[in-house]
């Protein structure tokens, strides 16, 4: 049988992390440089470990903790790793492992293996970290460990610094390697961004395949089961990028559905939208992506108008990215074109200058418009130290307020939600009610929600759009009724036609 797709799972250089290496290691010498201390001492970090199951011996499956991947690249939980800001040297420390790993985990393999495959100057095992860097150590006093320790403005958690037996014998330092490191990933290489392609490729077409395969009276879950085993049984990819959300009905309005208690589990009916927001992650690199499709194939008039707003400030944002473009002000302009076409639909009325003083849009658009997309689904470096967040409805949810820059990747997810937890409160309050048709809105209570997401990385003059799913109505209903993707156009001359 053929495989119905036509990409295979690359294999990823670990020239990438040489590379990243070398950007951490130039920054943070011009970093010491400016404010005249010395280039001496380690920059260390240390990889993630496995965890059992509560209290169980079930092992989760292991994914390495990202910083750490992003240096180093490695796969296997227990390591270390350091880079000697004197020399510039790598050196990676491996969990000893005791004989039994050969029985019941498979091959115990030499450090050679590891310098080879990683591409770093030495590798040692974990228990010789302290002698080997007081040797390789060329400062005075005891050798300076640089560890990594900061805030993650999306998770409002701190990074974990490394710790070892033996660490009290080292200087260290938890202030300078955090920002550093953080804005560092911000931009991403060549290398980096083929890979988020390939991610973007294998989510993308088995987007694709979820779309052509639904049906109503599916379950939602049955939905993500497709896009998993497409994404793994043809891209490789074992992890994804985030929990798969698969909304229908009214659940496409619950901005982070499908968690453990609403665990995608409704049966499809017949007239729901559907919001699928899933992403295949890759060697770590992530995606993610969102379609929102109608799940018997063919739009009604109500759904067309929330999904063309919705696909109007989409393009219109993605339009007008360049270098030097505030974000904020890519997040108000998707807000102003969603209020535009909602008046134009009839749902709301009056001044749409007025109702963006009111921060009317934020009760349709409640999420920030998109946020930096690398090795984490939410890549940090949202916030600059000291930036500080917009307190405003709808903008206190950005995760970044940052000016775009040539290199980053950043998502484009304008959304158009009928929340009740919104809605009803602003069709009541005093200084908004006017705004909105009640008669017509309310008929748009359980509606749900659309939400279009894409990937767009920024080049020196403009963007690329990584993503590659339909997203003109006539695209979705031609893809759901059996043509292939990409559509021919010039095969069906309805789809030059405006919907």
């Amino acid at each position: 049988m053929a495989s119905p797709s036509s990409l295979s799972p690359p294999e990823v250089p670990m020239e990438l992390h040489v590379v990243n290496r070398k950007k951490l290691l130039d920054s943070f010498r011009d970093h010491l440089s400016l404010s005249s201390r010395p280039l001496h001492g380690f920059i260390f970090l240390q990889g993630g470990e496995e965890q059992n199951r509560h209290c169980t011996d079930h092992i989760e499956l292991f994914r390495q903790e990202s910083y750490f991947s992003y240096l180093f690249g490695v796969q296997e939980p227990g390591f270390y790793g350091a880079i000697d800001l004197a020399s510039g040297d790598s050196i990676l420390f491996a969990p000893r492992l005791p004989a039994e790993y050969a029985v019941w985990l498979g091959e115990i393999k030499p450090l050679s293996h590891f310098k080879e495959r990683y591409m770093v100057s030495s590798v040692y095992y974990t228990d010789e970290i302290t002698k080997v860097l007081h040797q390789q150590y060329q400062g005075p006093g005891k050798p300076l460990l640089y560890l990594l320790h900061g805030l993650n403005t999306d998770s409002n958690n701190f990074s974990k610094p490394a710790d070892f037996k033996g660490i009290d014998n080292f200087e260290t330092d938890l202030n300078d390697l955090h920002p550093i490191l953080t804005e560092c990933r911000v931009l991403k290489s060549a290398l980096e961004f083929a890979v988020i392609q390939f991610a973007n490729d294998i989510s993308s077409e088995a987007h694709v395949e979820v779309m052509r395969k639904t049906k109503a009276g599916m379950k939602e879950y049955q939905l993500e089961s497709l896009f998993l085993h497409h994404t793994y049984m043809y891209g490789g990819c074992r992890h994804c990028s985030y929990t798969c959300i698969c909304a229908t009905g009214s659940n496409s309005s619950t901005l982070h559905y499908g968690h453990a208690a609403a665990p995608n589990d409704r049966i499809l009916e017949d007239g729901d939208m559907a919001l699928l927001d899933m992403g295949a992650e890759y060697h770590c690199y992530g995606s993610d992506i969102t379609c929102s499709f109608p799940v018997n194939g063919k739009f009604t008039v109500d759904q067309s108008l929330v999904y063309n707003a919705v696909l109007r400030a989409h393009d219109a944002v993605i339009s007008n990215m360049r270098p030097g473009v505030s974000w904020v002000d890519m997040h108000k302009l998707a807000e102003r074109i969603i209020l535009e076409s909602l008046k134009e639909g009839d749902l709301l009325l009056g001044d749409v200058d007025a109702m963006v003083q009111e921060r009317v849009g934020a009760v349709f658009l409640p999420h920030g418009l998109g946020h930096l997309l690398g090795i984490d689904t939410h890549d940090p470096g949202g916030y600059l130290k000291g930036a500080e967040r917009p307190k405003e409805p709808g903008l206190k949810s950005l995760r970044t307020s940052r000016e775009l820059l040539e290199g980053m990747v950043i998502t484009v997810e304008p959304g158009c939600y009928f929340i009740d937890a919104l809605l009803l409160p602003a069709m009541k309050n005093a200084q908004t009610s006017k705004f909105f048709n009640h008669e017509q809105i309310s008929k748009f209570r359980g509606f749900g929600g659309v939400r279009i997401e894409s990937d767009v990385f920024v080049t020196g003059d403009g963007c690329v759009n990584m993503t590659k799913c339909p997203r003109e109505i006539k695209e979705i209903e031609a893809v759901m009724a059996g043509a292939p993707w990409p559509i021919n156009k010039s095969v069906i001359p309805s789809l030059n036609s405006n919907p």
